[in-house]
């Protein structure tokens, strides 16, 4: 009797405590991962290339999204990138980063636990990569030189938001309650489990939080990630969200709004997108024309006054990031 007690203690241990592996839907953090050492490797991991031939619709949506390439981004963010290096982290006196060369993974966190969280699965060396590239990039823009700046948009659009990111890495939010997300299963909003044809994730599972607004607040979060060595967040629109709109009475999703109203699917745009302005804000203007004689000499000058009311209709502040 004392035996079997010690048994049923360690099986329901093991499921309170994932990294022993022994319950169903168990756990990833036991899994050794080889870490990618080039962006290339990075990329190849994570390319979205292979789920095209059955989600041809979404696919085509997505590439037109910002996620398709969420470093180069409008292309605003890899700049952003530079100067959070240049101006941040190379003037912090305590973070190690005196030049190129001393930035490791784990400093570039800030920018790529968003917009390129994978990089956790990659070298330093992979984190020094971008950053040449970036400066490579900025560099053949300044001097004209477009087939270069194709060539090194391409190679910086290759590692992004892309299937897998979403639909495995960040579709299990609550972890101890839902189980790890597997490696070799993609997570859709649909409830049943079964086999996906797919050579690398073979079996399909649902994510109970995929149609949830907190899903899209791992990245357009509520503010500093405290977590990090240096907590930093630019994105706050789901704070935004969950403490004014849900608090007055607002029930929609950032699905709801981004991805079904709009149309968009999987594009899911924001504020540079005219469907997306429409929806976001009512614009009134009221004008009201005179003329001014201001001395003989110039004669009467037209003038005219303007009011401009612009009023927020969507969940959030405006603009973000």
């Amino acid at each position: 009797m004392g035996i079997l007690r010690i048994v049923m203690l360690l099986f329901l241990v093991s499921c309170v405590w994932p990294s022993w592996g022994l319950c169903d839907g168990g756990p990833k953090p036991h899994i050794k991962i080889v870490k990618a050492k080039t962006m290339a490797e990075l990329a190849a991991r994570y390319d979205s290339k292979s789920c095209r031939e059955c989600h041809e619709k979404i696919y085509d949506e997505w590439e037109d999204s910002l996620h398709a390439r969420s470093i180069l981004g409008t292309p605003r963010t890899a700049p952003t990138i530079l100067t959070a290096v240049d101006k941040g982290l190379k003037l912090f006196p305590y973070s190690g980063v005196k030049k190129d060369s001393d930035i490791q993974v784990r400093h570039l966190m800030f920018c790529a636990k968003c917009h390129l969280p994978q990089l956790k699965y990659a070298t330093d060396d992979v984190a020094r990569e971008i950053i040449a590239t970036i400066r490579a990039w900025m560099k053949a823009s300044r001097e004209g030189d477009d087939d270069k700046v194709d060539q090194l948009e391409a190679k910086l659009a290759s590692v992004n938001i892309g299937c897998t990111v979403c639909h495995n890495e960040k579709a299990i939010i609550h972890k101890w309650q839902y189980g790890y997300p597997q490696p070799d299963t993609v997570y859709g909003s649909k409830k049943g489990e079964g086999e996906h044809p797919h050579p690398s994730f073979t079996k399909m599972a649902q994510s109970p939080q995929l149609k949830e607004s907190i899903f899209c607040g791992q990245c357009h979060g509520e503010g500093p990630n405290f977590e990090l060595e240096e907590p930093s967040q630019c994105a706050t629109l789901y704070g935004s969200y969950l403490f004014a709109y849900t608090p007055e009475g607002g029930h929609e999703t950032c699905q709801d709004c981004h991805m079904k109203k709009s149309g968009l699917g999987h594009d899911m745009q924001a504020y540079r997108n005219e469907t997306m302005r429409k929806m976001a804000v009512d614009v009134d203007v009221r004008s009201t024309s005179y003329f001014w004689r201001k001395n003989k000499e110039e004669g009467v000058i037209p003038m005219a006054l303007l009011n401009v009311d612009i009023y927020n209709k969507c969940g959030h502040a405006i603009a973000d990031g």
